[in-house]
């Protein structure tokens, strides 16, 4: 059936903000070469959007030709005013963002183990505040969460984790209470991540494939046919407590130990180090960036030392049992190592794990290795927020 005049119109309007969005300022034009629209309909369309305040003049264009200049039309950036948080377990880092998603300012808190859950709340919440002030923002429009642990998918808040403070399941209620009028949203981290990586990262061509988290700790995010899959109970990926041989036991309901978290989580990446006798240029008491740092350093100087080339081969015989696991379930096609060791390891690492996956599975597999590291996390929230507030002031609106 043929759209009504209304449906059409909301259809040409979004069509023309994204365009806007992805390209910059446009003249009327542009927009009609671009969108296919009659030189009418595409007045008509700046007309409306001018009105309802998403699009303003920008400027002008044709300075180098004769006659009058077209105007140049952008999307009101300021309109709405996001917030993107990444919560790890002793610490949590913020921006706040335009509706286009340029950042506006940045922040960052540690939280110590011995906080408790009112100030380690109250700390974050806080932070929050202070980031939105320094960006000139009146209220926030969308607040995305990045955090570990799973998702309830029919609550979309975080489910009681043991291990996992208490303050992270507090904070989202906190910060609804502080931003009344505000989206406020949380994702699993691994999965922003994975976002992230397919928009402006390692798997911008692909949309199919597996990100494998290696950091603190271990997980998944699986993207099919360019959509995120979280599972029945929003644990897709946990792919940390998956049994694998070379532990010392099996993972629990409760308790990674005894999973591939014991071979390829931070705390081991450190110790196989040790075992081979390397040490992190350094001091980086922090147990992420410490393994991080050993990866770093073996990739550097693994052309030339053997002893960081074995340590090399032996931790990506450790990552390619988890991924053999995966690829051989899902077939992705690809699997991206990201998170701080992901990152780190380069492509030293990614090069023989996808050696090592060549061998252990018929299934044909390119191993790539992060490009954005642990700021994958922020930049998905970012996004996240972004496409949700997008969705929000560019959805059309009753008449």
């Amino acid at each position: 059936m043929p759209a009504s005049p209304s449906t059409a119109r909301a259809i040409n309007d979004r069509l023309a903000l994204r365009l806007l969005q992805q390209e910059g300022p446009l003249t009327a034009g542009q927009l009609k070469q671009l969108t296919g629209l009659s030189r009418p309909t595409v007045a008509d369309l700046v007309e409306r959007l001018t009105v309802s305040g998403l699009i303003e003049v920008a400027g002008e264009s044709g300075e180098q030709r004769r006659g009058p200049n077209a105007k140049l039309y952008g999307i009101v950036a300021d309109r709405a005013h996001l917030a993107a948080l990444d919560v790890r377990t002793d610490s949590v880092a913020v921006l706040v963002s335009d509706l286009l998603g340029r950042v506006l300012a940045e922040a960052s808190v540690p939280i110590g183990d011995d906080t408790g859950t009112g100030p380690a709340v109250e700390r974050a919440v806080g932070l929050v505040e202070r980031a939105a002030k320094e960006a000139g923002a009146v209220r926030l429009h969308t607040v995305g969460i990045g955090a570990p642990g799973l998702i309830d998918p029919a609550v979309g808040e975080l489910r009681d984790s043991t291990g996992l403070p208490e303050w992270h399941r507090r904070l989202l209620a906190a910060l609804r209470e502080t931003f009344p009028g505000a989206r406020v949203d949380v994702e699993n981290e691994t999965n922003l991540a994975a976002l992230a990586e397919q928009r402006d990262g390692a798997a911008r061509d692909r949309e199919t494939f597996v990100l494998l988290w290696l950091g603190l700790g271990i997980g998944a995010a699986i993207v099919l046919d360019g959509t995120l899959r979280r599972g029945v109970s929003g644990g897709a990926g946990e792919i940390g407590f998956l049994p694998v041989p070379g532990t010392s036991g099996l993972p629990s309901a409760t308790d990674c130990d005894g999973g591939f978290h014991s071979l390829a989580g931070a705390a081991a990446v450190a110790a196989l180090a040790a075992d081979h006798g390397l040490a992190a240029p350094g001091e980086e008491p922090e147990p992420e960036r410490h393994a991080a740092a050993l990866v770093r350093d073996a990739a550097r100087r693994c052309g030339t030392d053997p002893v960081a080339a074995r340590f090399l081969d032996a931790l990506a015989d450790r990552v390619a049992l988890g991924a053999a696991a995966v690829v051989s379930v899902l077939d992705p096609g690809c699997v991206v190592l990201a998170g701080e060791v992901g990152r780190a390891g380069a492509d030293a690492l990614a090069t023989r794990v996808q050696h090592r996956l060549t061998r252990m599975s018929p299934l044909a597999t390119e191993v790539r290795a992060g490009t954005l590291g642990g700021g994958a996390v922020l930049r998905g929230a970012l996004l996240t927020a972004r496409d949700r507030a997008q969705d929000d002031l560019f959805a059309p609106r009753e008449r």
